[in-house]
């Protein structure tokens, strides 16, 4: 059995076991995403050593992963980077967010609905231009030859063993994983396939295009868009690379439900896309949670010869202590102006709690305050997390 070692702040030495693999799964929400840097800045602080051999990420937790897995640096030097990188990205690192762009998007696409598309006026297949992401991830990533360089340096070192992330392949309607070290057997089912390939900026741009908003990205001979879509089981890419735990950070909170528009009023399409967004970004994630749970129950209760092949995974699931479309709702004229009047046209000033803003307001505000909110929570669940890594 291959043992790494994790330092504690008290300068204990811990023991990390290797060949149980620990994977680290994070999901979408756009600008929530910023919400995962938190938390894991959090567990940096406790653990500057540690060591995930897996890496799985979708939509903007793509992002957040495929920069995890490109830097060469030691756990905290990865996470202190990648805060670096939140708190430097505003929201015209994002898409175009010039009121002429913006309108002139609209525009085109209110008369491609209304009376179709004109001869030689091009299509938009988004509401906004995302080519200012592309740079910024091309820019911070540093590609050579279009592939992610630190990548490979971690596969050969041993640092990393495999990383992962998920599209929605347009043209088939399958769920399409692009991976890159460990192969992943018996992914390809009905509906989903794995490919085995260097990953690029063009893979994290899929993986993170969401649907509508974003234009989709072309790979090879198809199009992309936002691997949530239809990743009805967010944890199962972790598992079949090998993971034996998986720490997965949800955006999703975790209280009660709240009413988000006044009653007796139809919702508005705001509301309509909050829902519709977090079904995608969300709730497959929780739900995926459950049945792990409810298969590690099951699989503990077996004996080994009973188990046909299946195995218990650990789990750790963390979640935000604070409703995060709450916080977009207070800070929802930080946008600029144009957009929050596109927004507001949409609905947003009708409801109480903006999941769909939150999805989009790459904002300096909100965006410390996610971080903020993910490290408290982060601290808070230590005791689970040092249980789970150390135990």
């Amino acid at each position: 059995m291959i043992y790494s070692t994790l330092t504690n702040p008290a300068g204990k030495a811990v023991a990390q076991d290797q060949a149980s693999r620990l994977a680290l799964t994070l999901g979408g929400g756009g600008a929530r995403a910023a919400y995962q840097v938190g938390v894991l800045r959090a567990i940096a602080n406790r653990y500057p050593a540690l060591r995930i051999p897996l890496l799985t990420g979708v939509s903007a937790g793509a992002i957040n992963i495929s920069y995890l897995a490109n830097h060469t640096g030691s756990f905290r030097a990865q996470i202190d980077s990648l805060t670096e990188l939140w708190q430097r990205l505003r929201l015209e690192n994002v898409f175009a967010t010039s009121g002429a762009s913006l309108l002139w998007r609209a525009i085109r696409i209110g008369i491609r609905l209304s009376l179709g598309l004109p001869p030689k006026m091009r299509g938009v297949h988004g509401m906004v231009d995302t080519q200012p992401l592309r740079v910024f991830l091309h820019d911070t990533l540093q590609p050579e030859n279009g592939c992610l360089p630190g990548i490979r340096e971690n596969i050969e070192r041993g640092r990393l063993e495999a990383v992962a992330l998920t599209a929605l392949s347009y043209g088939t309607g399958d769920t399409v994983t692009f991976h890159q070290g460990r192969p992943m057997p018996s992914w390809d089912q009905l509906r989903r396939r794995s490919v085995e390939t260097p990953l690029t900026v063009e893979h994290v741009m899929a993986s993170a295009a969401l649907p509508l908003f974003f234009p989709p990205v072309q790979i090879d001979d198809d199009w992309y868009g936002d691997g949530g879509i239809r990743l009805v089981n967010p944890l199962a890419p972790a598992m079949h690379l090998g993971a034996d735990r998986i720490l997965a950070i949800s955006n999703h909170y975790g209280g009660a439900s709240r009413r988000t528009s006044p009653e007796n009023e139809a919702p508005s399409p705001a509301t309509v896309l909050s829902a519709l967004y977090n079904a995608v970004f969300l709730d497959q994630l929780d739900q995926d949670v459950l049945e792990m749970e409810m298969v590690n129950e099951l699989v503990r209760g077996l004996p080994p010869e009973k188990r046909s092949g299946r195995r218990e995974v650990r789990l750790l699931t963390i979640r935000p202590s604070e409703d995060i479309g709450t916080i977009a709702h207070e800070l929802r004229n930080e946008l600029p102006p144009t957009l929050r009047e596109l927004m507001g046209r949409l609905g947003t000033r009708e409801i109480r709690s903006q999941d769909f803003l939150a999805t989009v307001l790459f904002q300096t505000k909100f965006i410390e305050r996610l971080i903020k909110l993910g490290a408290r929570d982060g601290e808070s669940y230590m005791p689970q997390l040092r249980e789970f890594l150390e135990g």
